[in-house]
């Protein structure tokens, strides 16, 4: 087909406003990534796509991969703590078909995708302000896909003040707590939540009953 690749070709560009595996633009990241490749050959080690439909009502925002999680498996909140308590409430809310995640299964999320504001494992999950600012151009194509009266959940104040920051506010004008809400423009609403991380769960910081509460509202919201 002789046209095939020009046909290819604004799909690539397309995609690569979302998602590209193959960026390099933190070198720090890129440097801890390769060195991370070469302790475990069977990890994706690469920058993080997002898991389910770009397009959908409800995008969920969490920080970055982890080392054993989403760097392993190649798909967000995959292989570590932090995805057993968001799977399990997706389920629960009737936004996910199973409430565990794993490589190779079918789950399928519904009405609902899920991102990260930095798209690589940063060293000791702590990726830098100008990393984070870095990332943002991809994060910013993806909310645009979040339609009107849509829902944009962030796991922490990092992710939040990402977010923020992506339409041009200041996380001062929209401050993070658990629960909190705003509008943002396009007729959305902003929900935080504490990051379902290990420490968080583990300490009592965030319990499945604070958690469902966040969930509850999303799903009001929607409905």
């Amino acid at each position: 087909m002789p046209g095939k690749k020009n046909i290819d070709k604004p799909r690539r560009a397309l995609a690569k406003r979302y998602y590209n595996a193959g960026c390099q633009r933190c070198p720090r990241l890129a440097g801890f990534l390769s060195s991370v490749r070469v302790r475990h050959p069977e990890y994706a080690c690469r920058p993080v796509p997002s898991f389910g439909a770009l397009g959908s009502r409800l995008l969920i925002v969490g920080l970055a991969p982890g080392l054993h999680g989403a760097n392993a498996t190649g798909r967000p909140f995959t292989g570590d703590h932090a995805g057993i308590l968001l799977y399990k409430t997706l389920y629960k809310f009737r936004f996910a078909s199973a409430p565990e995640s794993s490589p190779g299964d079918d789950l399928a999320l519904k009405d609902c995708a899920v991102t990260n504001a930095v798209k690589c494992l940063p060293p000791e999950n702590k990726p830098s302000a100008a990393e984070v600012n870095t990332c943002r151009d991809f994060l910013v194509h993806e909310l645009e896909t979040v339609p009107a009266n849509g829902v944009v959940l962030v796991l922490g104040k990092i992710a939040h003040d990402s977010v923020v920051r992506t339409f041009g506010l200041t996380p001062g004008a929209l401050p993070f707590r658990h629960a909190g809400e705003h509008a943002i423009p396009g007729g959305r609403t902003l929900l935080s939540s504490y990051h379902c991380s290990r420490y968080n769960t583990q300490t009592g910081r965030l319990t499945p009953e604070m958690f469902d509460q966040v969930f509850e509202r999303a799903r009001a919201i929607l409905r």
